[in-house]
């Protein structure tokens, strides 16, 4: 659940997977790795991934909470345009 949030937010950030990876010093297969659930993601490495996309971790947690954040996110990019 918690990998199936990270991602959620990640691409209605816009954020690739690469960035992230790059930000965790893994190859983009290792970051698959944790997206697919395939490989446990660690607190240090969510809080790593919670600073990238600047959300608090207990997002991660909720799906409520990670709705939540997606409907800001895509309510500032209406604002925008």
């Amino acid at each position: 659940m918690v990998h199936v949030n990270v991602e959620k937010i990640r691409v209605a950030k816009g954020i690739t997977k690469t960035h992230i990876a790059n930000k965790l010093k893994l190859s983009l297969q290792g970051y698959r790795h944790i997206t697919s659930g395939e490989v446990r993601l660690d607190v240090e490495r969510l809080k790593i991934i919670a600073n990238v996309l600047g959300v608090n971790p207990a997002v991660f947690f909720e799906n409520e909470l990670t709705e939540s954040v997606i409907r800001k996110i895509e309510q500032s990019a209406k604002a925008v345009i």
